[in-house]
């Protein structure tokens, strides 16, 4: 975890993967650093700094969600990206708003787990090692009957000199094993069966009391032990996930996992401008909307919600909501809402330089990722400068003509022009592709030329 880090450092590590957009990241940066401070201050008062929950107002693929994402993955929280439209009024078909709180909980649960696992991971192993040898180790030395057939190099008729026993044996077989000799031979291995699946008929929306009762049956019917012949490699992976889950105690991990979502949790509410009422009232669908606010009041205020891990207080969660607002403001959310959301920040529109540093300056950018893919088809991939600006002025225009998805134009876009190479690229191994501007201009021609064809492939 690097909860530590300052707020500088935060907006540093962000830049790494996503291209401006400075406020934004100057802020989750300090919402980020609060927790942090909040954990060093006087207990009684600890509880009373409450997080101040953040609305990120700016058009689609600016990086609203990459910036709740890698801030998350930053501080090795858990994190939670829901649609604010999924949800409906309690009393309506569909999702509640608390079920947010419980997929955090299964989210955060699963990232403890792991920890877990990776920590116990070294004497899984050996345990798991020692169960293996104790099945391809022959009865017959064990002082039982219907010894495994063991390799040659273990089968030579010499006479076994003084303190040679099974041990020895055991060590060969050891050495054996490391040494990849043995993933062919077939063992016997004792594995669980699992117990039969009940299937629970619930109503929409009631979908976690479905899953708790799986769960409480899953715990009435014993697990049953069945005996499978399996080659020694996958032996080996069958009894290394059991010695993982034995020395996982589950108990204390669910604690972890409550304890880290109630102080650390993110949840990112997109599309939060969706939910707002027309104005001057209405009918239909509009009566859920105001409902769904008032919904997750509680929710976002603080309150308590009832999960299959016990009882989780959202008073500490961290809440960023986004939307685009191009036919709503945040003023148009009941005046409750936008008290629990102190804090604004607007994103900009990204410009053709902006597109051409995306494509040249991530870790992950997108020239990376294709160089990488062809890469594997012995295809070495380089694009020119002049290539990249061609395509960042062409996502500029197609964005400023058609309708404006940010930096996700520039998938489309990159996708068009690599796709004959992708098809290809396997019979072209070994050669060297350059994507210069004639390259770009020639697979783009026909939507650059028909303003309505772009609308429909790019």
């Amino acid at each position: 975890m690097h909860a530590s880090l300052t707020p500088r450092e935060i907006v540093s590590e962000l830049d790494k993967y996503i291209i401006g957009q400075k406020d934004a990241k100057r802020m989750v940066a300090i919402a980020m650093r609060n927790r942090w401070r909040r954990q060093q201050i006087d207990p009684a008062l600890r509880d009373e700094v409450a997080p101040k929950n953040i609305i990120m107002i700016g058009p689609t693929g600016v990086g609203k969600t990459e910036i709740a994402r890698r801030l998350a993955k930053l501080a090795g929280s858990p994190f939670f990206k829901v649609e604010a439209t999924k949800f409906t009024e309690v009393g309506y078909v569909g999702r509640d708003v608390e079920s947010m709180v419980r997929d955090l909980m299964e989210i955060g649960v699963n990232l403890v787990r792991k920890e877990e696992q990776d920590r116990v991971a070294a004497k899984a192993e050996k345990n798991a090692e020692e169960r293996l040898l104790d099945l391809l180790l022959p009865e017959s030395q064990r002082g039982g009957a219907n010894p495994i057939p063991m390799p040659a190099a273990l089968e030579a008729p010499t006479p076994t000199p003084p303190g040679d026993g099974p041990a020895s044996t055991r060590d060969k077989l050891r050495k054996l094993w490391r040494e990849g000799k043995l993933d062919d031979r077939i063992v016997p291995v004792e594995v669980s069966v699992p117990a039969p699946q009940v299937e629970i008929m619930s109503m929409p929306g009631m979908e976690d009391m479905g899953s708790q009762f799986k769960d409480m049956f899953s715990k009435v019917f014993p697990q049953r032990k069945k005996t499978r012949n399996m080659r020694v490699r996958d032996a080996y992976e069958v009894l290394l996930q059991e010695e993982t889950d034995r020395l996982v105690d589950m108990d204390k991990v669910s604690e972890a996992a409550k304890e880290r979502v109630e102080q650390t949790g993110i949840i990112f509410i997109d599309e939060i401008d969706k939910i707002c009422g027309k104005q001057g009232g209405g009918s239909g669908p509009d009566v859920s909307r105001e409902g769904v606010q008032r919904d997750l009041l509680p929710v976002v205020e603080g309150c308590v919600v009832n999960t299959k891990y016990g009882m989780v207080k959202t008073d500490h969660i961290l809440f960023i909501a986004a939307g685009a607002f191009h036919f709503s403001k945040p003023s148009d959310l009941v005046p409750e809402l936008q008290g629990r959301f102190p804090l604004r920040v607007e994103l900009r529109a990204l410009t053709a330089e902006d597109f051409y540093r995306i494509l040249t300056e991530p870790r992950n950018a997108l020239t990376v990722q294709y160089t990488a893919l062809l890469g594997t088809e012995g295809v070495t991939l380089t694009f020119t400068d002049e290539a990249l600006r061609e395509v960042a002025e062409f996502a500029r225009r197609v964005n400023e003509e058609t309708e404006n998805i940010g930096a996700r134009r520039l998938y489309t876009i990159m996708e068009k022009i690599l796709s004959d190479l992708s098809f290809s690229a396997s019979d072209q191994g070994g050669q060297t592709v350059v994507v210069d501007p004639a390259y770009v201009r020639d697979k783009l021609v026909d939507v650059a030329e028909d303003r309505d064809l772009s609308r429909y492939i790019l």
